[in-house]
Order: structure tokens, then sequence, then C-alpha cells
């Protein structure tokens, strides 16, 4: 830890010498540290097509990926398309609702015992 506080400590010296004149400013050249940094953003392994063949390896799926297929449509599913027929929407209503007598039954006492107590103010 010492190591830190030592190179923050460095780093503060020098720059208050800067400041006060008795230490010259660095000299950055932009344009030459860029090119070095492109000389190392690839290695020569990327270069050459090895790179390119390792990293399709390394990403490549660990199974068989089935392309999709395209559903066709059969009589049946042009049944339940949208046609305006009440009565078709009474026999669906009547398969969905079908099963309701297992979830309870709703009689007319019990409807005007909810709406009794569901009318706000009256508690």
């Amino acid at each position: 830890m010492s190591e830190i506080n030592t190179e923050s400590q460095d780093a503060q010296l020098t720059a208050e010498e800067i400041a006060a004149g008795d230490r010259p400013a660095p000299k950055v050249d932009v344009s030459a540290d860029y090119e070095a940094a492109q000389e190392f953003s690839s290695s020569s392994f990327d270069k050459s097509g090895e790179g390119e063949a390792a990293a399709e390896a390394a990403t490549a799926p660990h199974f068989a990926v089935h392309s999709a297929e395209e559903t066709q449509l059969t009589p049946d599913h042009l049944a339940s398309e949208p046609t305006g027929d009440p009565d078709l929407y009474r026999d669906m209503a009547k398969q969905v609702t079908h099963g309701a007598e297992a979830t309870g039954n709703v009689d007319d006492d019990l409807m005007k015992k909810a709406l009794e107590l569901g009318k706000p103010g009256e508690h």
C-alpha cells in the first residue's frame, strides 16, 4: 500500500515542480503514440488467417442449430380468423367456461353481497 502512496506523492511533487517552473513539462507526441498503439492493436496471429479461424472455433455453437421452417396454415387454423359471427364467439366462450363449475358456484345472492361490499363509502 505504501507503493501507491509513494507514486501519488511523486506525481504530486512532479506536478508542483512543473507548475513552479522548476522542472520542464514533459513533451507528448500524440501522433507518435497513436502510431505505436496501432502496431500493438493487432498481433501477427490476428493478421494471419489463424486468428480468424481460432475466433470462429471459440465462438462456434456446441450444439447443432436447426433453421426455422415456415408454417403452413391449414383450414383448421383459418377457422380462428375473425368472422364477426357472434355465434362463433358464444361457442368459444362456452368451451372456455365449461370447466367453471369446478371453481365454485356464483349465485344471485353472492353477487348481491359482493356488490354491496364493493360500493365505496358504505363500509
